[in-house]
């Protein structure tokens, strides 16, 4: 399984348009978005500034990016290819596969994060203490988890054809109606309502709430809890059926 994981990495680190949304992107995106705000512009309803309410989000969503995009073209393509049925008549246990795939994509997934901190703090002058720099990279990058195995489900769901649209409506939808692109605070009441109960809107509540120096809210962590359950169980269940096909 370590030489699979290594393949994967050298795969993943070769890949420069991957590496550009996924590394790049959202410090590019940080940039555009808290750029022109002033260092004491607040967010309505937050208490954070704009700066560092757009660093979590712009984190969380390259993150998401890494882990949700790699898996799911990948592993649907690798199935359609027949690289999965190779990886069979090894002696790889399944879980080793999708390991391999999570391990990878959660590599890629950290320097995404670290390089919006960096710029955050360098361009818009973010400061926190360090206790809350360790636990901001902890708990989005442990937090990703969550939509590995999301990008893993799809990935046994689609076709190598039905990949790609399945992964952007998910990918987007979840990155806007979340509130990763611009808070959810400026959303129409019924759009709030329903924000709140998406994994990506308690993924970044994590980091705000962490930026606040204050716990989580319980609700956060239930989203994240049942949705990485139902996610992973999903990925789970299609991985047996896959093999039952094969």
């Amino acid at each position: 399984m370590n030489s699979l994981i290594k393949l994967e990495l050298v795969r993943a680190l070769r890949n420069r348009k991957f590496l550009f949304f996924s590394v790049l992107y959202p410090s590019v995106l940080f940039l555009i978005i808290a750029g022109s705000s002033g260092t004491t512009d607040t967010v309505d309803g937050t208490g954070l500034t704009v700066a560092t309410y757009m660093m979590v989000s712009m984190a969380s969503f390259g993150a998401l990016t890494a882990v949700l995009m790699g898996n799911s073209e990948r592993i649907a393509k690798e199935r359609e290819g027949g690289w999965v049925r190779q990886l069979r008549l090894t002696t790889l246990p399944g879980r080793g596969y999708v390991l391999a795939k999570t391990a990878s994509a959660a590599v890629v997934s950290l320097p995404s994060i670290v390089v919006v901190f960096v710029v955050a703090a360098t361009v818009k002058d973010v400061r926190l203490d360090a206790w809350q720099w360790l636990a901001l990279t902890g708990a989005i990058w442990a937090g990703s988890l969550v939509f590995a195995a999301l990008g893993v489900a799809i990935g046994y769901l689609a076709t190598g054809d039905a990949v790609r649209p399945i992964t952007m409506i998910t990918y987007f939808g979840l990155s806007m109606l979340g509130g990763l692109w611009m808070p959810t605070t400026t959303f129409p009441q019924w759009l709030q309502d329903i924000a709140k109960w998406l994994p990506t809107h308690a993924y970044a509540a994590l980091g705000q709430a962490i930026e606040q120096s204050r716990a989580p809210h319980a609700q956060d962590i239930a989203v994240l809890a049942v949705s990485f359950a139902l996610f992973a169980g999903g990925a789970a269940w299609l991985y047996r059926k896959d093999t039952l096909k094969a």
